[in-house]
C-alpha cells in the first residue's frame, strides 16, 4: 500500500493552556514523525494546529502526543480548544489553573457549528474574548462572561456582557449549560451569535 492509500483523518494539536503558544522540540520531532516531507502544517487563528495522521493508526499516535505534552481535539462542528492570553504575571494571579479546568470540560463536545471560547487573564484582553463566540474575563478575582462575539465579515460585533463577578464554579456551570443548551436547540450549522439573536437568553441559564 503506497502512502496515498493510507486514509487518513485530521486532527487538532497544541501545546495546552500555558504561558503563551509554544512547542518544545521533543513535541516538534514527535509531530516529525508523521509528515512526508513535501507536508506542511496549518496554524490557524485560534492557537491549533491542524495534522493529518493515519486513521488506523489514529488512537496509538494520538497517545504518543499526549505522552509528550500535546493535547489532541477533534476537527468540526465541536468546541474549539481555549483560545488564552499570555498570562503575564503568573499562573495564580492571572487564572491559569481555572482556565486550564474550562477548557478540560467543553473542548471538542460537538455542537451545531465550529465554537470559539476565548480567555483573558486580566481587562486589557489580550485573548479577544469578546471577539469570540463566548469570551471570558478575569477581574480581580471574579470572571466576567461575554457572549456573541463576531470577529470577521462587514458585520463584526463584539460579545455582549451576559453575567459578571462570577467564581470559578459559577463560571464553568454558566458556560456548560450555555453550550449544552446550544448542542440541543441550535440549528444545524448556525453560528452561535446568530442563534443568539433568534433565542430569549434567560433559557441559556434556566
Amino acid at each position: 500500500m503506497t502512502n496515498e492509500d493510507i486514509k487518513k483523518m485530521k486532527i487538532a494539536i497544541n501545546g495546552g493552556i500555558g504561558f503563551g503558544s509554544r512547542l518544545n522540540s521533543k513535541q516538534l520531532l514527535t509531530i516529525a514523525k508523521y509528515m512526508n516531507e513535501d507536508e506542511e502544517l496549518e496554524l490557524t487563528t485560534f492557537q491549533q494546529i491542524y495534522i493529518e495522521i493515519p486513521e488506523a493508526q489514529q488512537f496509538e499516535i494520538i497517545d504518543e502526543f499526549t505522552r509528550v505534552g500535546l493535547q489532541c481535539y477533534p476537527v468540526g462542528n465541536y468546541v474549539k480548544s481555549l483560545r488564552t492570553c499570555n498570562f503575564c504575571k503568573g499562573e495564580e494571579e492571572e487564572g491559569m489553573p481555572v482556565a486550564k479546568e474550562l477548557n478540560r470540560r467543553i473542548a471538542g463536545i460537538p455542537v451545531p457549528f465550529t465554537l470559539k471560547v476565548a480567555y483573558t487573564g486580566c481587562p486589557v484582553g489580550c485573548g479577544e474574548p469578546m471577539l469570540s463566540d463566548i469570551g471570558v474575563m478575569k477581574i480581580r478575582e471574579h470572571y466576567n462572561l461575554y457572549a456573541g462575539g463576531k470577529a470577521k465579515g462587514k458585520d463584526a460585533e463584539v460579545g455582549t456582557l451576559l453575567l459578571e463577578n462570577l467564581t470559578p464554579e459559577e463560571l464553568y456551570a454558566a458556560v456548560e449549560n450555555m453550550i449544552d443548551v446550544y448542542s440541543q436547540i441550535g440549528k444545524k450549522r448556525e453560528p452561535f451569535f446568530k442563534f443568539l439573536k433568534r433565542v430569549d437568553k434567560e433559557i441559556l441559564f434556566a
